[in-house]
């Protein structure tokens, strides 16, 4: 006989939950790290796939100190995004309150694939509105829309996200975001190499599945009465419980990597990254794109945020290792 009353680990994972899939096929960020210096606190680019560099380990008490390293990246396209409008907030006792926005006064036409475009736009009446309420403003953020025609994924409608602006007051983040209005900004504008990130995305959809790959159920035996992919037992019937595994839609939710390395920043025309034929199910890089340590979540062609890490580790590279080449293969990722 075995032993009575014997105890195990629950089966599957109760770290996310519950799990809600993601109401858009890119995050929304909400808690932005804190910086002193004005401009953006974060960037967006595509998920083109993943590949592989040879660096020189320049850890300082590393063993393998000065030697080659292979290191897994992912390549990020990041086309330039457009700062179309501004937004400011206000404090209150249930959060962030909007206290009101303006538009540039040229907008794109793509954007009407994504926006109701207003007919007529009163930029500078707007602006000169909300600087007088800068006085119980709390923060001002920009709003942004993705060129994604400049980009080799074959697509015209845009993705409009809102980033957050550093700054020391409202009145800073103003001034910086009201100068920027209507321009463009580049990744290479917000991001050095050597940066710690942190990369917001939305999984990869894996549909209906079932308890054995949902969640990680036991196999049941081969002599099971009811089947060997499924759950022994569904618990008391009237007692309903979530604690039991049970099938449903799997993937598609809303997940943060964090300290992500930024190796690298660079153009396909000065340093190619694009194998023969280009990279698989997603084509040629066209615009700047970021090297980053690692595997990264979503697909291929998905948007991704990146923002400054909210809490950078201990032990971090303080200086950027030097590449000494990477691999030019077209590679699944």
């Amino acid at each position: 006989m075995g032993k009575i009353g014997r105890k195990r680990p629950r089966r599957g994972s109760l770290q996310y939950w519950p799990r809600v899939r993601a109401r858009r096929a890119y995050p929304r960020i909400n808690n932005w790290p804190a910086r002193a210096e004005p401009g953006l606190l974060g960037f967006v680019g595509y998920k083109a796939g993943m590949t592989h560099i040879m660096i020189v380990d320049a850890r300082k008490h590393s063993p393998t100190r000065g030697e080659e390293l292979r290191r897994p990246v992912t390549v990020i396209e990041t086309p330039p995004v457009r700062i179309f409008g501004l937004r400011v907030y206000g404090r209150s006792p249930t959060g962030l309150n909007v206290v009101g926005e303006a538009w540039a006064g040229e907008l794109d036409k793509d954007l009407k694939r994504r926006l109701v475009l207003p007919k007529k736009v009163r930029t500078e009446q707007k602006l000169a509105q909300l600087e007088r309420q800068l006085g119980t403003a709390d923060q001002v953020r920009v709003l942004v829309h993705t060129i994604p025609r400049t980009t080799g994924i074959g697509k015209k409608r845009p993705e409009v996200i809102e980033l957050a602006v550093g700054g020391r007051d409202a009145k800073e983040q103003f001034s910086w975001a009201k100068s920027a209005l209507g321009k463009d900004a580049r990744i290479s504008d917000v991001f050095k190499p050597g940066t710690y990130l942190d990369v917001h995305a939305v999984t990869k959809g894996k549909g209906f599945q079932g308890v054995i790959k949902r969640f990680g159920v036991k196999l049941e035996k081969h002599k099971s009465e009811k089947g060997r992919r499924k759950v022994g037992t569904l618990g008391n019937w009237d007692a309903k419980t979530w604690r039991v595994a049970h099938a449903g839609k799997m993937g598609y939710h809303r997940r943060t990597e964090y300290n992500k390395f930024l190796f690298k920043i660079a153009d396909p025309k000065e340093q190619p990254i694009n194998p023969a034929g280009g990279l698989v199910k997603y084509g040629n890089v066209k615009s700047q794109y970021a090297l980053i340590d690692g595997s990264l979540p979503g697909p291929k062609k998905r948007l991704l945020v990146l923002t400054y890490a909210l809490r950078t580790p201990q032990k971090k590279l303080t200086t950027v290792p030097e590449i000494i080449g990477y691999s030019l293969r077209s590679q699944q990722g």
